[in-house]
């Protein structure tokens, strides 16, 4: 309840709390109606408006000279918005650069910015303008009874409420702004796409938001950035009058190693971009990139230019790294907030916006039709009057010649009206011409088939629709163009992992007997031409590419990894494990492995149990590692070998014996001591454990002793797992490697 007191000065007062709360709220409706939020009918912020029509009543249409902006926003701010200079200026420039503004509504000379910083334009009494010929769309109408009118700040000019656009204008360039617990945020669209659908929902107003996409598909931004957000969210979007938009920099490849970027998602700037690669460049972050060119000039706008490793690299992957890691693919808020024609602000979803556009579009026509009625009724009814006077014209001249006050005289003579007589009564003499008279008549005829026809179409609604949708589509003739921003499908942006991101070089990763570890460049390394330390000797090695993980096995069945890439080099003896690792008291490294996560192995143990599992299973970012296999009283770990589907399995003991078996027979297992490979008596154990592809020749290796086994030698061997296989040559009781061939 208000607490107003009056004193006895006549001075109001009201308590703190109840003054600051309707202070604020003041100022908050303003701040939603008057400044921050575009309206529904011509889909300008007042201080646009008011730019627009400050120009129009200079004369700067987009025919005549070019003025000094300081020139316009003078008139903008004395007539109309006395607001600050330099907010009314930047407002005025962003209707003029042509890659913030879809359809620009001001034709700039001079230094208006740059797509590199916006900001960077040149003072007011530096540049020149005037409006753009799109901006005609908004003004064609304003003298034509389309508007209403309200006194400007000072009550001595009237200033128009909305602007007549004849085309959805809140659509076509779209805006954002920030009011009071409210924002906007609305993409600038395409203007034949825009009146397609506005045609077609003329045609059918009950279609759906998902048909409507038909006609409007997505925004199209002032520029050939590609659009990738899915139907599905774009639909989301129109439906609800909230969402995201994602853009993504377009680019081609020239000559195999080079990557030029010819377009930018909306408002990204170039410099900034080429800083952030050259950052990840100098971070060693981008291995597969060796040179960063800014070749943009005024042909080509937007060239920037990565120079590949080597035409071996993945240019998409190499891409999506880079669209997940800088401003090459940004996303965009959504939020189509306006003010309605209720005068109220409301998120408006696609069809409701449009359909309320075309109700204010629709009234806006019937207005100006019933305006130019007027005035061809008007202009009828004084040529009638003059008609008359033409057919009697002696008898009016003498009338105007002898009596003092002829007006009344001739109306009631001749029937004629106040605004007849008037008329009448301000001929000239040499429209008393006998010719005069064929030009009253002419002129009638014309305006009487104009007042019929003008009659037509505003007394049938579907006439006024019909007028409606031939104005729109002439406008989106004579203004529309191609869609500039592409809709595509597009996988979705990643990162890459620091993994990938190394180069992918072929290494040979070498354990020494005491666990000293170096990765040597090439495939073709020997560890066992290698230089050890003294009391140190060769253990194992593995082939593969630097980007691959190591997994180390020790004799106790535990297993750990380590990035290849991370090992020492082998120029030196390299480092010991228990460096990076933390095994058991006593454990010693017996093997390396450098494969495919999804790769298998088959794990056994000496004591002649074994389990197939996938690599993968063997990581661990535990320094301890983790427990894989487990092993009996005296029981080694045997070297793995990798399995493929349909391979055989080879078991070779020390008594000496050989069974093969197919691979299908063991299980996949994560961890734990696995299944019996063979039978073999007490105080025997399996020496060998190998994986080859049925109908190959065996090579077993005992010491410097090798012996071939053809491939129906082999096949002599075959049997179900867990059986005794084939005695084999005395000479292979110690065998220690097994290899296979086709």
């Amino acid at each position: 309840m208000s607490q107003q007191v009056i004193n006895y000065e006549g001075i109001e007062q009201l308590p703190v709390a109840q003054f600051t709360e309707k202070a604020y709220l003041d100022y908050a409706m303003y701040v939603i109606l008057d400044r921050a939020l575009p309206h529904i009918g011509d889909g300008l912020k007042p201080v646009q408006r008011r730019i627009i029509y400050a120009m129009s009543e200079l004369g700067l249409r987009a025919t005549a000279k070019y003025k000094k902006s300081a020139r316009t926003v003078g008139d903008v701010l004395g007539k109309f918005h006395p607001h600050g200079d330099s907010a009314c200026y930047e407002a005025m420039v962003l209707m003029a650069q042509d890659f913030s503004f879809r359809y620009p509504l001001i034709d700039g000379q001079g230094n208006w910015g740059s797509m590199d910083d916006p900001k960077s334009f040149a003072a007011m009494r530096y540049t020149e303008s005037r409006l753009s010929r799109f901006s005609q769309l908004l003004l064609d109408e304003v003298g034509q009874g389309t508007v209403d009118w309200t006194p400007n700040f000072d009550g001595t000019l009237d200033e128009p409420l909305v602007l007549p656009a004849r085309v959805p204008h809140v659509l076509l360039n779209g805006t954002s702004g920030i009011a009071v617990g409210m924002a906007t945020d609305i993409p600038p669209h395409n203007l034949a796409e825009v009146v397609n659908g506005c045609v077609a929902l003329l045609d059918n107003p009950s279609m759906t938001t998902e048909e409507l996409m038909e006609y409007i598909p997505a925004p199209d931004y002032p520029n050939s950035a590609q659009i990738i957000t899915p139907r599905s969210e774009l639909l989301k979007l129109y439906e609800t009058g909230t969402g995201g938009i994602r853009q993504r920099a377009s680019y081609h490849v020239e000559d195999g190693v080079n990557v030029v970027i010819d377009a930018l998602p909306y408002q990204t700037s170039g410099a900034k971009l080429l800083e952030q690669i050259a950052a990840q460049m100098r971070a060693k972050k981008l291995p597969m990139v060796v040179d960063l060119r800014d070749e943009s000039d005024h042909e080509n706008p937007v060239r920037f230019v990565l120079e590949l490793r080597s035409k071996r690299i993945d240019v998409e992957t190499a891409m999506l790294h880079l669209f997940a890691t800088t401003d090459l693919e940004k996303s965009y808020r959504a939020n189509f907030n306006m003010i309605g024609l209720n005068g109220r602000p409301q998120v408006k979803p696609l069809k409701a916006l449009l359909s309320e556009w075309l109700v204010y579009r629709t009234e806006t026509v019937r207005r100006r039709l019933q305006y130019r009625l007027d005035k061809v009724l008007a202009r009828l009814h004084v040529l009638e009057g003059m008609l008359i006077a033409f057919l009697n014209i002696d008898e009016v001249i003498a009338i105007i010649r002898e009596e003092d006050k002829p007006k009344p005289v001739l109306m009631e003579r001749f029937g004629l009206s106040d605004i007849q007589a008037e008329a009448v009564l301000e001929l000239k003499l040499r429209h008393l011409a006998r010719l005069e008279e064929m030009k009253i008549r002419t002129e009638q005829a014309e305006l009487d088939a104009e007042r019929q026809k003008l009659e037509k179409i505003l007394g049938s609604a579907a006439r006024l629709k019909t007028q409606v949708k031939k104005e729109l589509l002439a406008d989106a003739e004579a203004y529309g163009d191609p869609r500039k921003s592409p809709l595509i499908e597009a996988r979705m942006a990643q990162a890459m992992s620091e993994q990938d991101l190394l180069p992918s070089e072929a290494v040979t990763i070498v354990l020494s007997e005491n666990g000293w570890v170096r990765a040597a460049k090439g495939n073709d390394v020997d560890g066992r031409t290698l230089g050890y330390k003294a009391g140190d000797n060769f253990c194992s090695q593995a082939t593969g590419q630097s980007r691959q993980t190591a997994v180390f096995l020790d004799d106790t069945g535990r297993a750990y990894a380590l990035a290849a890439h991370s090992l020492p080099s082998a120029r030196s003896h390299g480092e010991p494990l228990t460096g990076r690792l933390s095994p058991p008291a006593g454990a010693n490294f017996k093997h390396v492995m450098l494969t495919q996560p999804d790769d298998k192995v088959v794990l056994a143990t000496s004591a002649g149990y074994g389990f197939i599992t996938q690599v993968e299973n063997l990581y661990s970012k535990n320094k301890a590692g983790k427990a894989i296999l487990s092993l009996s009283d005296r029981a080694e770990v045997l070297t793995p070998a990798l399995v493929q589907a349909d391979d055989w399995l080879v078991v070779v003991t020390d008594e000496p014996r050989m069974l093969v078996f197919a691979a299908t027979e063991l299980p996949e297992l994560a961890k734990g001591k696995g299944n019996k490979l063979i039978q073999m008596p007490k105080g025997q154990q399996v020496n060998a454990v190998f994986a080859f592809k049925p109908g190959s020749k065996l090579t077993l290796v005992a010491g410097d002793y090798e012996k071939l086994f053809n491939a129906t030698a082999v096949e002599e061997a075959f049997a179900s797992r867990a059986k005794r296989g084939i005695a084999l040559p005395r000479t292979l009781k110690k065998v220690t490697a097994i290899f296979a061939q086709e």
